[in-house]
């Protein structure tokens, strides 16, 4: 069964009250709880990890590697500007990673600096975004499985 940690990045926890107009009524709860739905339909583990701390998400994502996480997604929110060191982190890690936005970050001319060692940018789907990141993933996962 694969693993999954979905990392929600800074300002997250916010969800439902920060910004409706943009992000949506949608609580981290409720989010959670649909994911979580999608996972297990979908016969894989999924962990969801929220910080405010670029430090904590590197942690968490090393942490993920030495538990045999399988890939990580990953919407950096607050990180998008400024997460260098996130990046590094990534690249290190060498886990698969899937970048998913709520917004269109195109639209709004915004520039993520993740972006680039993503398998994928997902974004302006609004939650469904998540669903659409954590497809993605298994579908990486089987395709790297199956030696392509």
């Amino acid at each position: 069964m694969p693993r999954i940690l979905l990392l929600q990045g800074a300002n997250l926890t916010f969800l439902g009250r920060r910004e409706p107009a943009i992000y949506g009524p949608t609580t981290p709860a409720e989010l959670d709880a649909r994911l979580q739905r999608h996972a297990a339909e979908h016969g894989c583990m999924l962990e969801i990890f929220y910080t405010n701390i670029e430090g904590e998400a590197i942690n968490r994502i090393y942490r993920a590697v030495d538990e045999g996480v399988d890939g990580l997604v990953m919407n950096p929110a607050g990180f998008t500007y400024a997460g260098f060191a996130l990046k590094d982190c990534i690249k290190g890690a060498a886990l698969p990673y899937v970048e998913v936005h709520i917004s269109s970050i195109a639209r709004r001319n915004i520039h993520c600096v993740l972006s680039d060692v993503a398998e994928g940018v997902i974004a302006g789907f609004g939650m469904h975004s998540y669903i659409l990141g954590l497809d993605a993933m298994l579908e990486i996962l089987r395709a790297r499985a199956a030696g392509r």
